[in-house]
């Protein structure tokens, strides 16, 4: 009894400094390349109000054919679906590092032998028959002494939440492109309805010119210029089109429908959303740490810190518990049955693969090292995006404010040429100046317009916003749910729902 309880308490104590006992660096985030006071001017000079909390960004461009093209490709494309599995797939990876920690070595093992001889004594035959069987269990655990399964699982726990940033961040990207095709085809609607309204003013301005030469009361010239003009517009038309096409088609590829234009776009052509004065928006103290593709870099940095500690606890011996059973019967008169049982500590010691080893963490340290300057790079990167847009919005306001008195000036400059050419005080040369002046003037504008709306889809993307809402849908559709559950035992897995948008994301100072 004594020795019992002597190895009990030798067994606790193992156990306890294993829990104990974790190398490796603890992962801190790393310092902002941002000063902490920074600030972009351009975002500064905007007016902003703060969204209800139910409400995505693209709901506040008032196009709610816009807003449901955006919710449907977050339900269907693709790349969102893909990233939804990747969750589940990293949960599972989360559930295998986890089960490092309880015994990694068991097998049950048995065999049968049977044996049969014939023998010929005096013309009369006799079998003997032998049956062998063993069986026999065996377990093994390798104690975590080091901390290099617990380091797997924090490396694995880390990937979950890389997954389900990156999650965030492909519905991020998905509304942003899905609004600016939606405003591109508007916009390309827009042009080649102006487009067609000039071709017909200069068809008239032709027929004129061609019966004012025929009757000889003008010159070839004339009637030559109203024809390239007329025609060269007419040369624009197919352009567009193909291009609206070319759109149409991108658009539906993001929406997981076939190619060609979309039914529901048929009203509304050539209407692009108007932007208000005022829009929601956060001052980017510390929003761009929340931005989920900066999220996932971070939390790819934690992983890899933690595969550091993987690659460390090679370097030292590990412990394990062997245990065993075997059995083995005879089946033959007279013959004894056998068994045995067997535990005891087993000690695995890489000695002499210590150079191998130490440049294994070496390599995982190269690797935090380079994953390190992907995450400042990429907070930079956020910054870039975010005042660039911002500037974009306020300068593309300036430009508009004056490309709207110009098309006006525009347009009475082309009123009162075309009065002065039908009472003779002016060639038509005049007229055709000014319908070139404002042909390009309107064109201006609606791709000024339009490089607005851009301009804050680009500033909302760059603020990292519009997924939140996205915690809340299911990761697999129905259909796909019930495939992978007649394919795999699931559980209650996609049912399960992500955690909210406010759970904070595990860091060591967070981890109680």
């Amino acid at each position: 009894m004594p020795q019992i309880i002597r190895t009990g308490t030798l067994l606790l104590a193992t156990l306890w400094l294993a829990a104990c006992t974790v190398v490796g660096p603890d992962f801190e985030r790393p310092e902002s390349p941002l000063p902490e006071a920074w600030q972009s001017d351009a975002l500064n000079t905007l007016s902003r109000t703060v969204p209800p909390a139910d409400a995505p960004w693209w709901t506040r461009l008032n196009d709610p054919l816009l807003a449901g093209l955006v919710e449907e490709s977050l339900l269907q494309n693709a790349s969102v679906r893909i990233a939804g599995l990747r969750i589940l797939e990293s949960q599972a990876q989360l559930g295998i590092a986890g089960s490092t920690l309880y015994p990694q070595l068991q097998q049950l093992s048995g065999n049968a032998l049977g044996l049969s001889t014939r023998e010929e004594i005096h013309d009369q035959s006799d079998t003997n028959s032998m049956v062998q069987f063993n069986a026999g269990f065996t377990l093994g655990w390798e104690l975590d002494f080091w901390g290099k399964f617990r380091r797997s699982i924090e490396a694995a726990d880390a990937n979950y939440f890389a997954n389900l940033a990156r999650y965030d961040d492909i519905q991020v990207l998905m509304a942003a492109q899905v609004a600016s095709l939606y405003i591109n085809v508007r916009t390309l609607e827009a042009q080649l309805k102006i487009t067609h309204d000039n071709a017909a003013i200069q068809k008239r301005s032709f027929e004129i010119t061609e019966r004012l030469y025929t009757s000889g009361n003008d010159s070839e010239l004339d009637l030559q210029q109203a024809k390239t003009q007329y025609l060269g517009t007419l040369s624009s038309i197919p352009i567009l089109e193909s291009s609206l096409r070319q759109v149409q088609n991108a658009l539906a590829a993001l929406l997981g429908r076939p190619p060609g234009p979309l039914p529901e776009m048929a009203v509304q052509t050539g209407v692009i959303p108007v932007v208000g004065p005022d829009f929601a928006a956060e001052i980017p103290a510390d929003v761009l740490l929340r931005r989920p593709d900066v999220r996932a870099a971070e939390m790819q940095l934690a992983a890899q810190s933690a595969l550091i500690g993987v690659a460390e606890a090679d370097k030292y011996p590990s412990l394990s518990l062997l245990g065993g059973f075997d059995l083995s019967v005879l089946a033959l008169s007279g013959s004894p049955t056998s068994s045995a049982l067997f535990v005891g500590p087993g000690l695995t010691w890489n000695i002499f693969d210590y150079d191998r080893v130490e440049n294994a963490v070496r390599v995982e340290d190269a690797r935090y090292q380079q994953l390190a300057e992907v995450y400042r790079d990429t907070v930079l990167q956020a910054a870039r995006d975010v005042d660039s847009s911002a500037i974009s919005l306020v300068k593309g306001r300036e430009q508009l404010a004056i490309n709207e008195e110009v098309m006006i000036a525009a347009q009475r400059s082309l009123d009162i040429a075309n009065i002065q050419f039908r009472e003779g005080f002016s060639d038509f040369n005049r007229v055709l100046d000014a319908q070139r002046s404002y042909i390009a003037q309107s064109e201006r504008v609606v791709s000024n317009r339009s490089e607005i709306v851009l301009s804050l889809i680009a500033l909302y993307k760059a603020l990292g916003g519009g997924w939140e809402t996205g915690r809340e849908r299911p990761l697999v559709d129905d259909a796909t749910r019930e495939q992978m559950q007649s394919v795999t035992d699931w559980e209650d897995w996609l049912d399960q729902p992500l955690p909210p948008a406010e759970t904070p994301f595990p860091t060591p100072e967070s981890k109680p």
